[in-house]
């Protein structure tokens, strides 16, 4: 077999990077959405959702009767939460890499064909990258266990506070003062304990547990992050520190409430309480828009790794690199990615089948025919 040419042409002929013969005809390209119409789809979007979720907080606390207006502003926060993430999805979903992105995750999960060729692919990939998102340990077993803890704490926490918060989840007691209560979801009971159990000690330092799992994360990545030389270069107070700290805040302030309750007889607890409501409030708001939106990201990725794991097949090989004749990955992923390239309209979509290291080669030759030479 010819070994390719290792230079780069300026204007690559047929076959050769840059040119958009694969073989196939080119996929037509989707025509550009403008920004308007995008944001106007993200608008109505993210009010369907906003409304979807008052109406099931309405109807899920029986007409408001299971509601406690004390968490009035938690409950607030949580639809303008609802708003900005679909808001914010459907940008994203708009953008060419990501709408074909999603597309090929969803018709891998409705393919008949996939869940007779590989029925426990889905539940493997929503535990290894949405669960214990292995991909963190091959950089570095700390940080995965830091991004663990804070996973894992803020998933409690979000899975008591906001069934709570919408008044789905109750806790009531024939006498009123206890110690005998009765946990009910939708007016409907599911289990009764002893406050003084340890399974009532369970339902009521629920929070305070994901508290302790968030602040020992969050301070791994602060420590990190004023010590580590590469992070310190490229973070950003607002897209980088901000979140840590608004966790630290909000388990911190979160614990105080339980100490000034047991401890100090709810000494300063009123001030504690705001203070708590502040940081939540703000949080919420602020995950669309901020690093935390990659929480709703991830699933995405699991998509994309469904469709490359139920691509491959077993009479099928792996698509190898045109210069070095290494696997790169399966035809169908390869192909995705050169549609995605050609949505964007960039022009080099062919390298999308040379491996990484053959890319950083090619492109070093083009430097020096065609750049560097231009300076002897």
């Amino acid at each position: 077999m010819t070994e390719p040419p290792q230079t780069v042409e300026a204007t690559p002929p047929p076959g050769e990077p840059g040119a958009h013969t694969s073989g196939a005809p080119a996929a037509a390209v989707p025509p550009p959405q403008t920004p308007a119409a995008v944001r106007r789809r993200a608008s109505l979007a993210g009010a369907v959702v906003s409304v979807l979720l008052i109406l099931a907080i309405v109807f899920g606390s029986r007409l408001l009767r299971d509601f406690d207006s004390a968490l009035l502003p938690y409950a607030v926060a949580t639809v303008f939460l609802a708003f900005g993430v679909a808001y914010r999805y459907t940008v994203w979903v708009s953008a060419p890499g990501a709408r074909r992105l999603f597309k090929q995750g969803w018709r891998s999960f409705f393919s008949a064909a996939n869940f007779r060729s590989a029925p426990t692919a889905l539940p493997r990939m929503i535990a290894t990258y949405l669960g214990f998102q292995k991909f963190l340990g091959a950089r570095s077993h700390a940080r995965w266990a830091a991004h663990q803890l804070i996973f894992w704490g803020c998933l409690l926490a979000a899975a008591i506070t906001f069934p709570l918060t919408w008044g789905w989840f109750t806790f009531t007691s024939a006498t009123g003062s206890g110690p005998g209560y009765e946990m009910r979801i939708w007016g409907f009971k599911i289990i009764g304990f002893d406050a003084l159990s340890i399974v009532g000690w369970l339902m009521f330092h629920g929070l305070d547990i994901a508290a302790v799992l968030v602040i020992a994360g969050a301070a791994y990545f602060l420590r990190r992050r004023m010590k580590d030389r590469g992070a310190v270069t490229g973070q950003r107070f607002a897209y980088d520190l901000v979140p840590l700290i608004a966790l630290v805040v909000i388990s911190v302030t979160g614990l105080l409430l339980t100490f000034s309750s047991i401890f100090l007889h709810g000494g300063g607890y009123e001030f504690l309480a705001i203070l708590h409501m502040v940081a939540v409030v703000f949080t919420l708001i602020y995950i669309p828009f901020g690093k935390f939106f990659h929480i709703v990201q991830r699933p995405a990725a699991v998509g994309m790794q469904l469709f490359k794991y139920t691509s491959r097949r077993k009479d099928e090989q792996a698509l190898t690199c045109r210069r070095c004749h290494e696997p790169i990955d399966t035809a169908p992923y390869v192909e995705n990615l050169r549609g995605t390239m050609r949505d964007l309209d960039l022009g080099f979509d062919a390298w999308a089948e040379y491996c990484p290291r053959c890319k950083r080669v090619l492109r070093g030759n083009a430097y020096l025919d065609h750049v560097k030479k231009g300076f002897k």
